[in-house]
């Protein structure tokens, strides 16, 4: 029952996003988890070390880095000011702008697509006296789900990928039809949600500096530094569709792009998100002290009784999505992948799927 204790307990700040009267926050909270089943005996600290996935750990890793490369390189604010002219049409302009976001979450952190875009979004429509409510909304909606066509789109997708050694490429072409369907549907409910809030913007803001003269919200624009990360991404998703580890492939990649005599480590590894690098970490041991104890097994032959086969996909998107909106969808997707069968792949793409849309809910 201790086991269970830690477990709930973990979990439910996760849920909570803290634990009353303390200051800390989930990924704290899934850190002390894991600290009790260790410190408790539920879990040796050989078997801790074990549990914890090092390819997930490594991919997700490596493309922080490579990410890094492109932000400090100016890349993702050259884009969002490439794009943000348009809004002298503002149907076209949020179109545009759910596209590219969408097609660069797929294969780049959706998150860092959004810190980047936001801030040069945001003053440039207010510039245009144009509502940015709709086109921020278009924005987050957009990153998640093209994050959800790919492996490598967002920390949940790596996870399922790495540890259900999915194809890259099978991946792809079942979970970008949805994610494009998904796609249109967001771009159309905004829309209908915003229509008579469209107005036309300032044509003459179309030909003149978006900013307004203001300093740009982000690195400044390097050619070569984004070339780097443009080459570098370009070539690790061809090792994707190779025998080679896409583990090793991306730490490889990520290898080659700390050696830079412009770029500092110390800047590239500052916008590693080692928070979210721990919280897999402290889930891998939480998930696997209740693994070991067997109450996992006793869960799915529970909801198994009471009618809930995961094997079934509606009741597995069904229960993704409830759990993606109560504990987020990394917690989520780390409990539910125990319950899935090795051999049928269909089910890892429907829990990719489904609780990556789960997070436009809430």
């Amino acid at each position: 029952m201790l086991t269970v204790a830690i477990f709930s307990v973990a979990y439910l700040g996760i849920s909570l996003g803290k634990i009353p009267g303390l200051v800390i926050d989930r990924v704290g909270v899934a850190l002390l988890g894991a600290i009790a089943m260790v410190v408790c005996g539920v879990v040796t600290l050989e078997g801790a070390v074990q549990a914890i996935h090092l390819p997930t750990i490594l991919l997700l890793y490596s493309l922080m880095i490579i990410s890094a490369q492109l932000r400090l390189g100016g890349f993702y604010t050259r884009v969002a000011l490439r794009i943000v002219p348009f809004y002298a049409r503002p149907r076209i302009f949020l179109g545009i702008l759910m596209g590219v976001s969408a097609v660069l979450s797929a294969v780049l952190a959706n998150d860092i697509v959004c810190f980047a875009f936001t801030p040069v979004l945001a003053v440039s429509l207010v510039k245009a006296k144009l509502d940015p409510l709709p086109f921020l909304i278009g924005l987050a909606v957009s990153s998640n789900i093209g994050s959800a066509a790919t492996i490598i789109g967002n920390p949940q997708n790596m996870l399922i990928g790495q540890t259900g050694y999915l194809d890259f490429m099978a991946f792809f072409f079942w979970c970008a039809p949805p994610s494009l369907l998904a796609l249109v549907a967001g771009y159309a409910i905004i829309l209908w949600m915003y229509w008579t809030g469209f107005q036309c913007g300032d044509r003459k803001g179309f030909l003149d500096d978006p900013l307004d003269g203001r300093k740009v919200p982000g690195p400044l624009f390097d050619r070569w530094q984004t070339a780097k990360g443009g080459i570098a991404v370009v070539i690790l998703v061809g090792l994707f569709f190779t025998g080679i580890p896409r583990e090793y492939s991306a730490i490889c990649i990520a290898g080659v792009l700390l050696c830079s005599r412009k770029m500092k480590t110390r800047d590239i590894m500052g916008l590693v998100d080692w928070h979210l690098i721990t919280l897999f970490c402290a889930l891998f041991i939480i998930i696997h002290g209740m693994a070991d104890s067997g109450y996992l097994e006793w869960a799915m032959v529970r909801l198994s009784d009471m009618g809930m086969h995961l094997s079934h996909l509606p009741v597995l998107a069904g229960i993704s999505t409830l759990l993606s909106n109560l504990f987020s969808n990394v917690p989520a997707a780390m409990l539910l992948i125990s319950f899935l069968d090795p051999a049928e792949p269909v089910q890892w793409y429907t829990l990719a799927v489904s609780s990556t849309f789960a997070g436009n809910l809430f």
